[in-house]
């Protein structure tokens, strides 16, 4: 199957009420492209996993801003002010999770295990409603796995097979969540021809890659601009 798109040929898998898994970190490491096309999409009501909800103008605000969101399942919000509002009302719903527990339930979920121990949050509001188990005198807050119907996420370079290369901060999310989602697409900068990747830098390999899309975005200056 050829994997190549452009992000709106893609819009027909998104339903309603779908979860979504959206790479990256601040802007770093996160799908434009492919956010920009759902912010028009007819579809929504998602429930997204991300680390944030965008900067401001790009990325999840974007979504967030077109009305997109019914819930949000991560760890630093308070960077989006309107969606903090939208908390504050009743209009979103916000799930909080430390980071690092928030990157294991994805590992979990592409793994196919159930859910894990951890100490983190025991004892704290975020610990309400779960389970705590005791585990050689240590208090261990359980957390259960997170899958999604769509991954979203960034890669630097991909070939035409669909195996991913990843620059720096950019192997945040991205990797963990590439195995844990019924859909992967992949948004890159650079497309080559298979076999002019190493199978040393390959990170995510072309088996979890369903789709492709070419990156309409360069980072100048510390911004990311927007440049085809």
């Amino acid at each position: 199957m050829e994997k190549l798109r452009c992000a709106e040929e893609l819009e027909s898998l998104f339903k309603e009420r779908m979860r979504l898994l959206i790479g990256g970190f601040g802007i770093s490491g996160t799908p434009l492209t492919v956010l920009d096309a759902i912010a028009k999409f007819e579809a929504g009501s998602y429930e997204v996993v991300s680390n944030n909800l965008g900067d401001y103008g790009k990325g999840l605000h974007k979504v967030f801003e077109a009305g997109k969101i019914r819930k949000a399942v991560g760890s630093f919000f308070t960077i989006n002010k309107e969606a903090v509002n939208a908390w504050s009302v009743g209009e979103l719903e916000i799930e909080l999770i430390p980071q690092g527990t928030l990157a294991e339930a994805i590992r979990c979920g592409g793994a196919g295990i159930g859910g894990f121990y951890t100490p983190t949050a025991v004892g704290t509001r975020l610990a309400e409603g779960k389970e705590v188990r005791e585990i050689d005198g240590v208090r261990y807050l359980f957390e259960k796995m997170i899958k999604g119907d769509i991954a979203l996420i960034k890669a630097s370079k991909a070939d035409k097979a669909g195996n991913l290369v990843y620059h720096t901060t950019a192997r945040n999310f991205n990797p963990i969540m590439a195995t844990a989602a019924e859909i992967v697409i992949a948004e890159v900068d650079e497309i080559v021809e298979v076999g002019e990747l190493s199978p040393e830098e390959i990170v995510t390999p072309h088996i979890f890659v369903d789709y492709v899309v070419k990156s309409k975005y360069t980072k100048k200056g510390g911004e990311y601009i927007e440049v085809n």
